[in-house]
């Protein structure tokens, strides 16, 4: 495919992205640019990743409405390559199932599964922002005698790839700004060109008080609302990343880091900007692996790190402790969760907190309602900060 084309694909991307507010229908559009630009059999399959553990949190393909168990089993249980997380913290970003096994995968489970649905082929895609959060990845197919995956294609899924992670992260926060899950859920407020409220979803009061300089019960909004907003008036279109301008971190009242991104409603008409007020970083497997196993702070760092396929130096290199640290911390948490290994540990974090999350989010795509990027809970924690 020439240069043009992908240069075309690649800006039709970008205007996807910038009203992206349900990720099943977000999918499908993106399905119909990549159909032209990287051909490939079946159809591809969508996941998002929580960015903290790097484990799924919900799978989408228009042919498959149910994920089957023996993938999952495969996926977190087995020792088969080309797995998401590995792609997912790799360098590149992205690989094929042939590159990864020297040119014959027929010796792999997955190869093995992914032959009986008819595909031969299998490139995966890390879904990365431009700072490095994951939030996402994506499988394509190609059936038996099929070209390979070429370098030009596969250059064009990385291009692209930062877009499409900022589309998921983007539904992903509307979706749980418009049906909050979380006590400390993000809110959505819709500003107009004066930079004054115009609507807003519920607990938007408490984050508007919470933000500095602002007086909700005057109609002010925080001057950090109102920068956010104007910027993004002016910048949409302009650019590709004209989006990142658009963003804002603040300090709260109570003293955590909030986060506010902005973005124009819909381009033409009345000019209106969106801006979703979160938590900085929120790590919602934390309060979880707290209550349901008792881990304690260091624990979960440890855990989180381990999730996320880092080595025992690698840990201690990143919390500045020694190898030695790291090793007793990994004992009592094997203890306290009565698993023997690290693929033990990861297995009994994703099936115990993500499945259910998972699982769940099929059927909010079949009811369509907002898909979760976060994992599930037995007990909703109380608000922090």
């Amino acid at each position: 495919m020439d240069a043009a084309t992908h240069e075309r694909a690649l800006g039709k991307v970008v205007q996807l992205t910038r009203s992206s507010t349900d990720l099943a229908l977000y999918w499908r559009e993106v399905n119909e640019v990549l159909r032209r630009v990287v051909p490939h059999y079946w159809s591809p399959c969508w996941y998002t990743l929580d960015p903290s553990s790097l484990l799924i949190t919900s799978h989408f393909n228009d042919e498959l409405e149910e994920f089957p168990q023996e993938w999952l089993a495969g996926e977190y249980l087995g020792d088969d390559l080309h797995t998401l997380v590995e792609v997912a913290r790799s360098s590149s970003g992205i690989s094929t199932l042939h590159e990864a096994t020297d040119g014959d995968p027929s010796g792999t489970l997955r190869w093995q599964e992914n032959i009986k649905m008819g595909g031969d082929q299998e490139l995966i895609a890390a879904l990365r922002t431009r700072t490095g959060e994951v939030w996402g990845a994506l499988g394509l197919y190609r059936e038996p005698g099929s070209a390979m995956f070429d370098e030009s294609e596969k250059a064009f899924l990385t291009a692209v790839s930062p877009h499409l992670a900022e589309g998921a992260r983007r539904a992903l926060v509307f979706g749980e700004a418009t049906d909050p899950d979380w006590p400390d859920g993000p809110c959505l407020l819709i500003v107009d060109e004066r930079g004054e409220l115009e609507s807003s979803t519920p607990g938007a009061a408490r984050w508007l008080s919470e933000l500095p300089d602002g007086d909700p019960a005057r109609g002010r909004l925080p001057s950090a609302v109102q920068s956010v907003a104007v910027t993004a008036l002016r910048f949409s279109g302009e650019s590709d990343w004209a989006d990142e301008a658009a963003t804002a971190r603040v300090r709260s009242r109570a003293g955590r880091w909030v986060m506010l991104h902005g973005a124009v409603l819909a381009p033409g008409g009345r000019p209106r900007a969106t801006v979703i007020v979160e938590p900085a970083h929120p790590a919602r497997i934390y309060p979880l692996l707290m209550s349901a196993h008792g881990l304690t702070d260091r624990e979960q760092d440890v855990t989180r790190l381990v999730l996320r396929g880092r080595s025992t130096a690698q840990i201690a290199d990143e919390l500045v402790v020694s190898a030695h640290t790291v090793q007793q911390h990994l004992k009592g948490i094997f203890d306290k969760t009565g698993v023997r290994s690290r693929r033990d540990l990861v297995a009994k974090v994703f099936f115990t907190h993500y499945q259910p999350r998972f699982r769940d989010n099929e059927h909010r795509v079949l009811d369509r309602l907002p898909t979760r990027g976060q994992p599930a809970y037995a007990q909703r924690p109380a608000a922090t900060g």
